[in-house]
């Protein structure tokens, strides 16, 4: 890695694996602090609950293992994520205004789904001691759509929207030290200026969206994420706060 590498930070680069997140389950205990773990290919990549992520050759798969995070603020990392990720892009593409952030966790590219973010928790005796972030940006090829609901966002490559070809190594080594910054944020200052990050660059905030949540889908105006990370909607029975879910447009 180049001398932009943060400090205090590990690279752990492999070659065909079933997942990072995989790896980084196994390799956890061996690591004290903040590691990348990326792989040339998965075979068995997931997304949010347990949705298959395609991962080709070409495209970047790399899982963060975060120790030291609190119980009360790890869902908070993905936010740290996406600002970091969207950061990146747009430095290695230089176009500011393709991207956007979709609540909770994907990144958009021209309105399609060119990332997504997955955290998982790390516990020690049932104390949540950290977390692992995994991050899939489809650099080169976007997975086929066939599989997708029909009012998901579509996929999309960011070579074929952009043109422009990115490495998976320079992937990690914009996205390495934008995670590193603003990360230091967060533990110095707290959620406030992530949220403040996030929501400049929030896709459809002040529109109309959808969340679906298990057994309940909710209509409304998307206000804003408040402090704990959640989704704020305005609807006709009043405002919402909603803490997972996955929102359509």
């Amino acid at each position: 890695m180049s001398g932009n590498w943060p400090a205090g930070y590990g690279y752990l680069p492999l070659g065909t694996v079933t997942s990072t997140m995989e790896e980084g389950r196994a390799r956890r205990s061996s690591v004290s602090g903040p590691t990348w773990i990326t792989a040339t290919q998965q075979t068995e990549g997931r997304g949010r609950r347990g949705r298959p992520w395609q991962n080709v050759t070409g495209n970047f798969a790399g899982t963060l293992i975060l120790p030291h995070v609190t119980a009360e603020t790890a869902a908070l990392r993905s936010f740290v994520a996406a600002v970091a990720l969207d950061e990146a892009l747009v430095t290695l593409t230089g176009r500011r205004e393709t991207f956007s952030l979709k609540w909770p966790n994907d990144v958009l590219l021209n309105g399609g789904k060119v990332a997504g973010i997955l955290l998982e928790s790390l516990s020690d005796q049932g104390r949540i001691t950290g977390v692992m972030i995994g991050i899939g940006v489809n650099l080169t090829t976007a997975p086929e759509a066939d599989a997708l609901e029909a009012t998901a966002l579509p996929p999309v490559s960011l070579s074929g929207e952009t043109g422009v070809t990115i490495s998976p190594e320079d992937m990690l080594e914009a996205l390495a030290p934008a995670f590193a910054t603003w990360e230091a944020q967060m533990r110095t200052y707290g959620f406030d200026p992530i949220r403040h990050a996030w929501l400049a660059r929030a896709a459809r905030l002040g529109g109309q969206v959808t969340a679906r949540l298990p057994g309940e889908e909710i209509t409304g105006t998307f206000r804003t994420v408040d402090e704990e990370g959640r989704l704020v909607l305005s609807t006709p029975n009043g405002e919402r706060c909603i803490a997972a879910g996955d929102v359509f447009f």
